[in-house]
């Protein structure tokens, strides 16, 4: 019998890539998602559930009617600025409404949770190595929100044996290789695909948020990670919990950083085009150095992130972004914009 997941969050630009490597490894993704960020026409690879998280009814006859084995939850806020501006939308969608599925899924007898976090838990920390020891001091109310779900993880843990995986992962980029899906947010403001609409003309040029950051070229320094990396990570924590293991945290990134002028010099050798750029005043809430140590999932998990090179990643965003599928998407971001 196909084991299902529930996937939160599995029309928006990782959790798709998630239902789809679920499927492909023999897995039934149940995509649960309000569509207030993602898109319909992601969702390929199994069933769709329109609902929010924070409606219980829903929820639950979710796990009735599929029975998952394990929730993997990707669906949240994650805009930097946005947090820095409005905290209380991050508190109530991030916190309360992982809160109303984490006590779903206990009740459901749902044990096995693996969790999409972020290295935004760990705030600015001089340029240090991140490793999952490291303190916790988010900038934000993204970050804190993560944060917070992490501790209730870990409270439902002790009171209702609830074994969970979490991923604290740095800046994910990319597509899927195949050109199926890819990344379009609304309103888009990850570096790459933001690079991207530069190039095209979908956008007068990329602003970058600082140039007096304590780096070699004064902005902002990030490890990138390919989405389809992040995504086996996610089904091996999966059958990390499915084989009967414990609760753990992992890191993923790459341990390598570049600043975004780096970046922007590796998107011009990827595409053969220069990206229209300004500069402007640093954002709120943003690091000056996020890199990660990623060695507990590499030796533990056995993670092999083999397509994260920034050569690859630009490479396969770039793909995506000439396809007639990124070209709808972004029609419709605008539509509705």
């Amino acid at each position: 019998m196909v084991k299902s997941v529930l996937v939160t969050g599995g029309a928006g630009y990782i959790g798709s890539h998630a239902c789809k490597v679920l499927a492909q490894r023999g897995y039934q993704p149940v995509c649960f998602d309000n569509l207030s960020t993602g898109w319909a026409e992601a969702v390929k690879y199994g069933p769709f559930i329109e609902g929010d998280l924070m409606d219980r009814a829903a929820l639950d006859a979710a796990f009735a009617e599929y029975a998952p084995v394990a929730v993997m939850h990707f669906a949240a806020f994650s805009q930097v600025g946005e947090a820095t501006a409005n905290p209380g939308k991050y508190w109530r969608n991030n916190v309360l409404g992982s809160l109303s599925l984490i006590e779903a899924a206990v009740a459901a007898g749902c044990l096995d949770f693996v969790f999409s976090s972020t290295c935004a838990t760990y705030g600015d920390q001089d340029g240090v190595l991140l490793n999952e020891d490291s303190p916790q001091h988010p900038l934000n109310a993204y970050g804190s929100s993560k944060r917070a779900v992490e501790e209730i993880l870990r409270d439902f843990g002790a009171s209702a044996g609830l074994r969970s995986v979490i991923f604290r992962y740095f800046n994910v980029a990319g597509a899927d290789p195949d050109g199926e899906i890819g990344e379009c947010h609304r309103p888009e403001t990850h570096l790459i695909p933001v690079m991207l609409e530069a190039i095209d003309g979908m956008r007068p040029e990329l602003v970058i948020h600082g140039t007096d950051y304590p780096t070699p070229d004064g902005t902002c320094i990030r490890d990138y990670v390919h989405v389809m990396d992040l995504v086996d990570a996610h089904v091996l924590g999966l059958e990390w919990l499915l084989d009967g293991k414990g609760s753990r945290v992992f890191n993923l990134g790459t341990g390598a950083g570049f600043t975004v002028k780096e970046v922007i010099g590796h998107a011009r050798a990827a595409t053969g085009h220069k990206v229209p750029h300004r500069f402007g005043p640093r954002r709120g809430g943003d690091a000056a150095i996020l890199v990660s140590g990623s060695q507990r999932a590499l030796t533990e998990l056995g993670w092999d992130p083999k397509r994260s090179s920034l050569k690859v990643m630009i490479k396969d965003a770039w793909t995506w972004h000439q396809t007639g599928g990124y070209a709808a998407a972004r029609a419709k971001s605008e539509a509705l914009a």
